[in-house]
């Protein structure tokens, strides 16, 4: 919504600074007078870039604002084309944004578990789980991949919009083990991350890894190099729902990396908006929208990131609250959704068959592949077994939905058979 009294001047500084505007999603809650016009400005200056920024531009990449960084929003494609392409085919993300640490020493293991719900003792070398960060009330910090490598290190990616706060829990962590003379120490990397999802991945990656894909299965890791580019760490995982990996990759050699794969003609370029209903329709979490601070790994239906031994110890932050909550019904509980009507988004409310307010949504997005109206969220327990009819309210107006068993769109990840 701009500010009609300066229409002028926003036609004016259009034509000025498009190169600038067309970097930022642009809030409805800003006209263009001069006072927003400085504000969008402060806002882009300050605005973090992946090394890939000017390679997305040159793709005719849209760059909106994300968890402070400037991201591909999508292609020349439409974001339905991407989706799709992904499912059918293969497509590069930039995920550059995501904070990817390592943790050396031998109590590295200790170290990580002291603020996680995973058992990482119990990985073999390589092998790498989703697990999360947790807090003493029994809430969810952040949601991360910590890979047991063997190099004698721990290999962790969590989220970008976590970033200061994951670093500065970790950091905090540190010394108060230094200070009590265990042998740990973090690194935090400075390098790209790509994610190449969808069905043709190892079709479009073997003839450039001397590994053998066919044994790198889901949540497995390697070192090694991809096209010529050394150093890179190879991960058989994505937030797709289609088999892929995630390539860590130098700075130095991610364009070569990146052209070299978009020579394959069934490779194309993916952004934010694909990723958003890609992980939807798989029924995985977005932290900050399905899950978040106050919401414990029970409510969010994630008991199953939490390791037996650790279930046992209740040696990890909030295992006081969030085990008993196993064993015991929770007041609410995240369920998926298809509704009818207007598409649903977040903070929808969600009702009962009578009307009571009973939840509300936290992701929504119509289904490119189902052709329906896809949702999570969370309800009253009591609503929360799979063909429950329920509505969502859409603009005043109720429309019906019923509670539907996630993932949405079968999820095809490697398991080497």
């Amino acid at each position: 919504m701009y500010c009609t009294a300066n229409e002028l001047y926003w036609q004016k500084m259009k034509k000025k600074d498009s190169h600038l505007l067309s970097r930022i999603i642009i809030s409805p809650v800003f006209c263009m007078c001069t006072v927003c016009y400085g504000s969008l400005i402060l806002i882009q200056a300050s605005i973090k870039k992946t090394a890939l920024f000017d390679f997305h531009r040159d793709q005719g990449g849209k760059m909106v604002a994300f968890a402070g960084w400037s991201m591909p929003v999508q292609y020349k494609d439409s974001h339905i084309n991407s989706h799709m392409h992904t499912r059918q085919h293969c497509s590069i993300f930039d995920v550059s944004h995501m904070l990817q640490s390592k943790v050396h020493g031998r109590d590295r293991v200790k170290f990580i578990e002291s603020m996680i719900v995973g058992d990482i003792a119990e990985l073999k070398d390589n092998q790498g789980t989703l697990t999360l960060f947790t807090n003493d009330k029994g809430g969810i910090n952040d949601d991360l991949i910590v890979t047991k490598t063997d190099q004698g290190y721990l290999y962790v990616v969590s989220n970008a919009g976590c970033a200061d706060k994951d670093s500065a829990n970790m950091k905090a962590k540190l010394a108060e083990f230094k200070a009590a003379g265990h042998n740990v120490d973090l690194e935090f990397l400075d390098e790209c991350l790509i994610a190449v999802q969808g069905p043709a991945t190892a079709k479009v990656l073997q003839p450039g890894l001397k590994d053998d894909l066919s044994k790198l299965t889901f949540m497995t890791s390697t070192l090694t190099s991809v096209f010529g580019i050394q150093d890179c760490r190879v991960t058989r995982c994505g937030y797709t729902g289609e088999d892929g990996v995630e390539i860590s990759v130098p700075k130095s050699g991610v364009v070569a990396l990146m052209e070299r794969l978009l020579a394959n003609s069934e490779v194309k370029l993916a952004g934010l908006g694909a990723r958003d209903s890609l992980r939807l329709e798989a029924g995985l979490c977005l932290y900050g929208n399905d899950i978040d601070e106050t919401t414990s790994p029970v409510e969010a239906t994630l008991v199953w990131t939490i390791g037996k031994r650790r279930r046992q110890a209740m040696d990890f932050p909030g295992a006081e609250i969030i085990v008993p909550q196993i064993k015991a019904k929770t007041a609410r509980k995240r369920v998926g959704l298809v509704s009818t009507g207007p598409p649903v988004r977040q903070h929808t409310p969600i009702l009962s068959p009578e009307g009571k307010v009973i939840g509300e949504v936290t992701s929504g997005c119509p289904s490119p592949c189902l052709k329906q109206n896809v949702a999570m969220g969370y309800v009253d327990s009591a609503y929360a077994k799979n063909g429950t009819p329920i509505q969502v309210e859409v603009r005043k107006k109720a429309a019906k939905a019923v509670v539907t068993k996630m993932p949405f769109v079968l999820t095809n990840y490697y398991s080497g058979k």
